[in-house]
């Protein structure tokens, strides 16, 4: 008898749901547990993309289209857990991107904020609303939502820099925007020099008024930042967990450099075996310099220079370094702490 009610509850249940979904309504009660969970869950994956192999595929690129058709010649780090979806975290893009000698990537502007990580190469420049930078490994970039940029290469050799951008979250928030002006590329109106003297010295020009919570500094020499973090490692004991991290910041308000995507660089001594640590920010990784491993919940990885790697959300990981490592990284943890979702674990 129970049983033939049990049946009868479930066809009335299912007529009910026929009936409100042809008027696009669902009922919350199925679906609810799967909505409000008890911690993170993602379905990005811990992964590693080794240089040795990147690179090799990153210059057949080169060989297959011309900057000027492809635009940006970028190859995409698609998480494994996610593909075909073109990121690296559930919010967060990241790609490989190769300018050859003598190309022009044109300009454009888009509502999506990126930042370039500079890997291998010298003698190539960006350019952002009217300014250019000359491109050094270990240099970080900024391009700002909406700002003209263009890339070239007047250098003599290739030239690969790390792209992230925050594609995804403009995506959820049905914000995206793009044009292209008639020429390639902009006209100059000043060198990054200028805008580390303006904005790079605990100093800024007078009666300046932010027009952008991104940082009026758009580039942030390796040489000076790296200076920054052997500074510390003279002064203080390494972090048990990130050892020496600075967090890039734009000088006219101290918070981060960009609204959207935290960028940090961090140095970890030689033989580090470091405590595990989680937050709710996936988080991607750029290896400047250095050896080692890193143990991201069950998976372990061997990192070598340019190496880059992933550590999901709320998933333990921790470094043990053969040699003394400088490592790039950036996540969505501005966008989290705005919306008062940030949350970290440290075993230390």
């Amino acid at each position: 008898m129970s049983a033939v009610l049990k049946s009868n509850e479930q066809a009335e249940r299912k007529a009910y749901y026929d009936k409100i979904g042809k008027a696009d309504v669902a009922p919350l009660w199925e679906v609810l547990h799967g909505l409000v969970i008890k911690e993170p869950k993602s379905p990005c994956q811990p992964a590693i993309w080794k240089w040795q192999q990147m690179r090799p595929w990153i210059m057949e690129s080169g060989q297959l289209i011309t900057a000027e058709e492809a635009e940006r010649r970028v190859l995409i780090l698609e998480n494994p857990g996610v593909r075909g979806k073109s990121r690296i975290t559930n919010s967060l893009y990241a790609g490989l991107q190769l300018i050859l000698p003598g190309e022009i990537a044109r300009a454009h502007r888009h509502t999506q904020s990126a930042l370039r990580f500079v890997i291998e190469g010298k003698g190539a420049y960006t350019t952002v609303d009217g300014e250019r930078v000359n491109m050094t490994p270990g240099d970080f970039i900024i391009t700002p939502s909406w700002c003209w940029h263009d890339h070239g290469n007047p250098g003599n050799e290739p030239v690969i820099w790390l792209d992230g951008l925050d594609v995804q979250i403009v995506e959820l928030l049905d914000a995206q925007f793009m044009e292209r002006p008639d020429e390639k590329s902009q006209k100059t109106r000043g060198t990054a020099g200028s805008a580390l003297a303006r904005f790079g010295q605990t100093m800024l020009p007078l009666n300046y008024k932010a027009s952008t919570s991104t940082s009026p500094l758009f580039w942030y020499p390796y040489d000076r930042s790296r200076g920054a973090l052997e500074e510390l490692k003279g002064a203080e004991d390494p972090h048990p967990s990130h050892g020496w991290k600075l967090q890039y910041v734009n000088p006219a308000n101290g918070k981060s450099a960009m609204p959207t995507i935290g960028t940090y660089l961090q140095m970890l001594p030689k033989n580090f075996r470091g405590k595990n640590y989680r937050a709710t920010d996936a988080t991607a990784f750029t290896v400047m310099e250095g050896t080692g491993k890193v143990i991201i919940g069950d998976r372990t990885f061997e990192y070598e220079p340019k190496d880059v790697f992933i550590a999901p959300s709320w998933i333990n990981y921790r470094f043990e370094t053969t040699a003394e490592s400088v490592i790039f990284s950036f996540s969505d943890r501005p966008v989290q702490q705005a919306l008062d979702l940030w949350r970290e674990q440290d075993a230390a």
